[in-house]
């Protein structure tokens, strides 16, 4: 028991020295561009802004063609995920972080028929 303790102890930092990232890492605080199609088809453009509010939590805010928009975000690895609201119906992002911190997900309103898609570039 002792030696696999040991060996996490080792690895987890051998792991960050290989370049792999820790949660926070994933994207960074500040502007990007949002590009995206909304569930119902209908295109949409604007910013978002994201600030980091803990090791992995995120508050994000989107002004958009449409309004603004306030959700939180968790970082896991390449993967970022918000929950936010429009009026009083939550939904949920997901997307996938690139090397370059742009990101590209998907989307959903709870008990929408549909799957809305968007593209973060950083400013």
């Amino acid at each position: 028991m002792k030696r696999i303790a040991m060996a996490a102890l080792v690895a987890v930092p051998m792991m960050a020295l290989a370049g792999f990232a820790a949660p926070a890492q994933a994207q960074r605080s500040g502007l990007y561009d949002v590009s995206g199609v909304a569930v119902d088809g209908t295109a949409y453009s604007g910013q978002m802004a994201i600030q980091q509010v803990g090791l992995a939590s995120w508050h994000v805010v989107w002004n958009l063609d449409s309004g603004r928009y306030e959700g939180y975000g968790m970082s896991a690895g390449p993967v970022f995920s918000v929950g936010f609201t429009v009026g009083d119906r939550p939904g949920v992002a997901i997307y996938e972080v690139a090397p370059d911190g742009a990101m590209t997900g998907q989307w959903t309103m709870i008990g929408s028929n549909g799957i809305g898609t968007e593209t973060l570039r950083p400013h």
